[in-house]
């Protein structure tokens, strides 16, 4: 049977110590880069509402039945949708700002559209989501908001 021999060792507290720390510091740093912030949840949220509007707009032509989209205290509902319950924002700290009726369709020219996404709790912060009409909604930046095209 063999033995260890004299010279060969195991880690030592300190090394071990060492290795546990930078394990801690990764792990911290990875925690605060997936950290939701309002900036990304509001994208998220104009995101997701893009891909609904377009959705109704296209049901809307399909259907020849005007549908239109109202802003409700913890979502947003679309009348004249088939089963269009009310559907809730992904988190409670959005709010949206409505100038004119959202109407969408069901012409296919359906005129400037535009909706300001708020946050609750920072109220600096804000998307605007708008349409020209004919094109898709799109984010648009703030300098652009004002005419309501993306």
């Amino acid at each position: 049977m063999r033995t260890l021999a004299v010279g060969s060792r195991g880690f030592t507290l300190l090394e071990l110590l060492v290795v546990v720390a930078i394990m801690a510091l990764a792990t911290a740093g990875v925690g605060f880069a997936l950290r939701d912030s309002a900036d990304s949840q509001l994208e998220r949220e104009a995101q997701r509402l893009i891909a609904l509007l377009e959705s109704a707009r296209a049901q809307s032509r399909m259907t020849a039945n005007p549908i239109r989209w109202r802003a409700t205290e913890s979502g947003f509902l679309f009348d004249g949708a088939a089963a269009a319950p009310t559907t809730p924002w992904l988190g409670p700290d959005v709010l949206a700002t409505v100038t004119s009726p959202v109407v969408l369709g069901p012409e296919p020219i359906i005129g400037p559209q535009r909706i300001v996404l708020n946050s609750r709790t920072q109220p600096g912060r804000s998307l605007t989501i708008a349409t020209d009409g004919l094109r898709p909604f799109a984010v648009v930046a703030d300098g652009d908001a004002s005419a309501g095209t993306p």
